[in-house]
């Protein structure tokens, strides 16, 4: 194989669902000296329309708060309140995608309005581009991407303080959202 890029098709304009018994949001946070606690969200929904160019395409998504998941209930009912996501009040947290901008044949930067909390902040996901092809369905399109981000929870209203004896801190401050999609078209 060459050392040249192999070029990697774009999705066709359209409308398209994001599949998520084919995708996943997810995040980690660091946990006490700095061990990493991974979860996500298990239910979760979106759009995606892509555009021609493809540079004006627009997301957008939610996930239920209440279905985060980190494999250990105690904790996971602990998320869902008032200390961290207070899912009662907060059922959603939410993506609305701005601009979309490339960086390689395969690599992208989003800029989107991220919500928790009933709080709005701008983010940039780095974006890798897998590939648009066939799907299972005949005469059916998919394309499939990862995305991350780092955020600081403070800035969206979670600001549990946890402190231990000694002054290590509970819950790191900076939690990474990874998010894997695939997404069919709907048009």
């Amino acid at each position: 194989m060459s050392d040249q890029a192999i070029a990697v098709r774009l999705p066709s304009p359209g409308t398209y669902a994001i599949d998520p018994a084919h995708s996943e949001v997810g995040f980690i946070a660091r946990h006490l000296i700095g061990s990493k606690v991974r979860g996500r969200f298990t239910k979760f929904e979106g759009t995606i329309v892509i555009a021609d160019p493809i540079e004006g395409s627009t997301v957008e998504a939610q996930a239920e708060t209440a279905s985060i998941e980190t494999g250990v209930q105690m904790r996971d009912d602990h998320l869902r309140t008032n200390d961290f996501l207070d899912a009662p009040t907060f059922p959603t947290l939410t993506l609305k995608s701005g601009r979309l901008t490339k960086v390689s044949e395969t690599e992208w930067t989003l800029a989107a309005d991220l919500t928790i909390r009933g709080v709005t902040k701008p983010v940039e996901f780095d974006v890798e581009y897998h590939g648009a092809g066939p799907g299972m369905q005949p005469g059916s399109e998919v394309f499939a991407l990862s995305a991350s981000t780092e955020v600081d929870r403070r800035d969206f209203g979670v600001s549990f303080s946890g402190v231990l004896e000694g002054g290590a801190i509970v819950v790191g401050n900076k939690v990474k959202l990874e998010l894997e999609v695939e997404a069919g078209r709907q048009d």
